[in-house]
């Protein structure tokens, strides 16, 4: 048949009633071409109802009537049934069929309609003709405006999943050779073209966003595998080309490493453009997502060695031709094929998407043992060479192309293609929860089929042979943000790969055999001897390695990660002069720092390789010694030594078992690394650094905190050694923790007063109150800390910090000792006449409280200070106020008489204080009036009334206040508003 038409009923449900739909599918040679339905869906996929119909039709065929076309009915009609026909048709559809009916008539009845110059009439229930083109029905305009709607959404709402799923459909398209695959994908990049945000990010010269920038990747690689189809027509072929050309020059098309030129080789002629690389960048093609399919455009499949690899298991050489060199054939007779390697791993990737699985397989192992041959003639190679590069401990040797993170993923695409080979599928796969946390994939060894002896291989080990080659490529960091960053995610997403698989003996026999071969590899691997100092890192690589192997191979593990440990782009020296060097290889010389915008991540993954290895070595004193003098030579960021110190703390000391003393000293160690290198730099976190220090020294024990006491000069700055360091040290909480006994405390203090001495000398501002503290209980320590005070107290030391220790000494008891300090810091101070809500006002009163209450003699002393530094009339009038009030030397010094008696303001010493008090209140009150607004007249009033208090504690004070008050009159009479309130007051 051709056409099928059914009802579709949808049982009603608790909120919905049963409803009926009429559905119509037309079908041709095994494909449905077109689909209506009455339930308007609009999706990609078929609505339910055209699913069922198509279900009932395929399992109950006998139950569905077949008809012949409309057209053969009719034929066998006269002409009083055809009209009885037309009419009856039209009764029951009249409102829909009569305009219709209508215009036909008219059309058919004109001899000249157009209608009369075509022979016969269409028959929707008859099939196509054989010329037709038949594909399976795909709604565009439904494709367009998902697309679109998705992009519109710019990765928020899951749209990007639902942007991956369109995609991963056009992939289950072409593997079921459905021709809409192409079209389908057409229609995504038209939209995809369209996205307003490109030309927006264009302008403003910003990034795509990174969501943004992996769908453009997968539709550049989609589009390779669909120019790349080993069996699609030439006119299809050049039909793309047109498209992905007219794509690839529009200003808005992303390009294809970000926002930066590229320096990678074209995918044709990779082999023979390395003398080209040092062209500037402006000289360089513009290359845009689609530039790789375009190139694949030129690639063919009529290659009759690659015809003949990838259509037979047992294609071998003749055996008379395997004694000589041969690019078709290793040596053991099978075949090799020597592209361009992302390119021939294209190759792969289109047979594996175009459902040619066997064929993908064959290739691939044509492609691992040309990598192999490479490997070992690279070995040779470096042999000869080895001296006289390790005398240079450099090369400038590396791939300018690395495997991972290139944009055509090829070690990903041969890693699937083999492990896919060896899953066993369960019978239930199919049912991954709706949380979607599928299970990791179980593998099982298949052997490789191959037409020589049996190589006793299976598929599995080689997918960890490619992954282990491809990661361990030496190959120079990209340019640009983007291209670094795919580096990375490439390198995790198939370290992730790794991890679901189970090591067993064979695995663990490829994995150690691999691991020797890069460690030998010289500069052709990123684990040999040496490196190219913009080479990738390896240190996630060498972490995954170093788990792998180390219960299998410690020695080897260890050799690995430690070899990995270095950043040679962090080192200074850049090498110089050249090694000759094989074609496929390209000489990189260092004229420029690079700009390397991954190095804070990679600089992390450094840290967590030390971190692994630390956790391992746990126990092991040699092997922790080898790893602590990796991570000093190799790292260089404090903070990140700072974590690995914390690290290896946590692990040594657990918190429901013993402490592991080797692991402790390893923190300590790179606990005091970090003392160092940020002594003499700012860094924010260095308080918590120190104090971490001194918890990490307690857990260590009384000798390592003996020694950060007594080289604390190149550790600490001297605030931190006695705020810190000495008063932790000397906490009861530190001397319970460590139960010391008494000889051992004495040690401890000892070393803590030393330091506080050696600090007060270097810094008597910030150190001297600690130092006295921490010397409170050794007499000649305490006496030598009061020393360095006073010696420093004429110039070193401002009057908050001599009135700080003045208090303290009062506290302690010795109340001749603060006074000293505080006369020495009112030497320092100058308080104007309106600063009456200085902080140390406070000090002064108390300074003068305590003068006072040693007696006569000590308040003599200090009141000229005060006369001196003190310009601010309310606070003198306060002092003076506190010293009349009690009799002073009420602090009873003994050896010392005090009459009892109360002083009076006539006689020294209050007789210079009242003087002083009675100026200050004139000269402030004229610095008043000169700018006075009346708001601030009732204060002024209240001003003048406590200056009358204080003249009027002199003999002729009365007299004194009149004569103030006229003269004030006379200066100010301008000001009639304030003199009268001046009148109303004091007359």
């Amino acid at each position: 048949g051709f056409h099928l038409s059914g009802t579709v009923t949808e049982p009603a449900t608790a909120t919905e009633p049963e409803m009926t739909y009429k559905v119509a599918i037309s079908f041709d040679r095994c494909k449905i071409t077109s689909v209506t339905c009455g339930c308007g869906n609009k999706d990609i996929f078929y609505c339910a109802h055209v699913v069922a119909l198509s279900l009932y039709r395929i399992r109950k065929p006998d139950q569905v009537k077949l008809r012949l076309p409309i057209s053969e009915t009719l034929f066998q009609m006269n002409r009083d049934q055809l009209q009885k026909f037309v009419q009856y048709l039209i009764t029951a559809h009249h409102t829909e069929v009569l305009p219709t009916a209508q215009k036909l008539a008219d059309e058919i009845l004109s001899s000249n309609s157009e209608i009369n110059q075509v022979h016969g009439a269409p028959d929707p229930t008859a099939g196509a003709s054989i010329d037709d083109e038949n594909c399976w029905h795909l709604d565009e305009e439904q494709v367009r405006e998902q697309v679109k709607l998705f992009l519109s959404q710019g990765g928020y709402y899951g749209s990007g999943k639902q942007l991956n799923s369109m995609f991963a459909k056009v992939r289950e398209m072409l593997r079921m050779r459905d021709s809409n695959g192409a079209r389908m994908l057409t229609l995504i990049t038209e939209q995809f073209m369209a996205d307003p945000r490109l030309s927006l990010w264009r302008q403003q010269g910003t990034g795509i966003t990174e969501k943004c920038r992996q769908l453009w990747d997968e539709l550049g690689a989609l589009w390779v595998c669909v120019v790349l189809n080993p069996h699609c027509k030439l006119e299809e072929k050049s039909c793309w080309l047109r498209q992905l050309r007219k794509w690839g020059e529009m200003d808005v098309c992303p390009l294809e490493d970000g926002n930066y030129g590229n320096e990678l080789p074209n995918i044709t002629n990779a082999l023979t453009q390395s003398s080209g690389h040092s062209q500037d960048s402006l000289a360089r093609p513009r290359r845009t997502v689609f530039t790789r399919a375009i190139e694949g455009c030129d690639l063919h499949w009529q290659d009759s060695h690659l015809q003949r690899i990838i259509s037979s298991d047992f294609y071998v050489s003749p055996s008379y031709q395997r004694e000589g060199e041969s690019l078709l054939f290793n040596a053991q007779g099978q075949p090799l094929w020597l592209e361009h390697v992302p390119t021939a791993c294209a190759r792969v990737d289109a047979l594996r998407s175009h459902g040619y699985p066997r064929e993908a397989l064959r290739l691939t192992v044509a492609i691992i043992n040309t990598l192999r041959l490479q490997q070992q003639r690279q070995l040779e190679i470096y042999k000869h060479q080895k001296k006289e590069l390790l005398q240079r401990g450099a090369t400038t040797i590396t791939n300018l192309e690395g495997w991972v993170g290139h944009p055509l993923n090829p070690i990903g695409c041969l890693f699937l293609t083999l492990t896919e080979a060896c899953r066993l599928e369960e019978e239930n796969c199919l049912e991954i929860s709706d949380a979607g946390d599928s299970k990791p994939p179980v593998y099982q060894h298949v052997p490789v089929a191959t037409g020589s002896q049996d190589s006793g291989e299976s598929y599995l080990s080689l997918a960890l042979e490619v992954a282990l080659m491809g990661m361990g490529q030496q190959r120079v960091m990209p340019e640009g943000l983007y291209a670094q960053d795919k580096v990375c995610r490439n390198e995790e997403q198939i370290i992730a790969r790794l991890q679901d698989l189970e090591l067993d003996p064979v695995l663990v026999q490829t994995l150690r055999k691999q691991c020797i071969l890069l460690l030998e590899g010289g500069p052709f691997s990123g684990l040999g001897e040496v490196i190219h100092r913009e080479s990738v890192p390896m240190h996630t690589f060498a972490k995954y390695l170093f788990s792998a192997l180390l219960p299998h191979d410690a020695d080897l593990a260890y050799k690995l990660a430690l070899r990995a440990m270095r950043l040679p782009v962090l080192e200074t020296t850049a090498p110089s002069g050249d090694v000759t060097h094989p074609h496929h290889l390209v000489s990189v010389v260092p004229s420029r720092y690079p700009r390397w915008f991954t190095l804070g991540h990679l600089e992390s993954q450094q840290c967590e390789l030390a971190s692994t290895m630390l956790t391992a070595a746990k126990g092991d004193m040699l092997r922790l010694r080898t790893v602590l003098e990796a991570i000093q030579k190799n790292i260089h960021s404090s903070s990140l030594i700072f974590k690995l110190a914390q690290d290896a703390f946590k692990i040594a000391t657990p918190a429901d078992s013993n402490s592991d003393t080797t692991l402790l000293n390893v923190a300590l160690e790179l606990g005091l690394q970090v003392m160092r290198m940020t002594l003499s730099t700012l860094n924010w976190r260095r308080r918590e650094m120190v104090r971490w220090l001194v918890t990490c020294a307690t857990e260590v024990g009384v000798r390592a905190l003996v020694s950060i006491l007594q080289s604390w000069y190149s550790l600490f700055t001297p605030t931190e050694a006695t705020s810190i360091v000495a008063a932790t040290v000397m906490s009861h909480n530190t001397i319970l923790r460590l139960s010391l006994d008494y000889p051992q405390r004495e040690e401890l203090a000892s070393c803590a007063r030393t330091l506080a001495l050696q600090c007060a000398m270097k810094d008597p501002q910030n150190c001297a109150l600690s130092a006295l503290t921490l010397c409170e209980k050794d007499h000649i320590a305490f006496e030598t800390a009061y020393q360095i005070v006073i010696d420093a107290a004429s110039t070193g030391m401002t009057y908050t910090q001599l009135f700080t220790i003045a208090r303290y000494m009062e506290h302690r008891g010795y109340p001749l000792r603060a006074f000293k300090l505080a006369s020495l810091a009112m030497t320092h101070l100058n308080l104007a006449y309106n600063q009456d809500t200085h902080p140390a006002i406070n000090d002064v009163l108390w300074a003068c409280a305590l003068s006072h209450s040693l007696g006569k003699n000590e308040l003599a002393a200090i009141i000229p200070l005060v006369v001196k530094s003190v310009h601010c009339a309310t606070v003198l009038s306060d002092i003076l106020r506190r010293c009349t009030m009690t009799a002073p030397g009420l602090a009873g010094i003994p050896g010392r008489r005090n009459s009892g008696k109360l002083m009076s303001t006539d006689k020294a010493p209050l007789r210079q204080l009242l003087d002083a008090t009675i100026s200050a209140y004139i000269n402030t009150t004229h610095s008043r009036l000169t700018h006075i607004s009346p708001r601030h007249y009732g204060e002024f009033i209240e001003f003048l009334s406590k200056a009358r208090e204080t003249f009027l504690l002199a003999q002729d004070g009365h007299i004194q206040f009149a004569q103030f008050i006229d003269n004030l009159k006379q200066i100010y009479k301008g000001k009639k508003k304030l003199m009268l309130l001046v009148r109303e007051r004091f007359g």
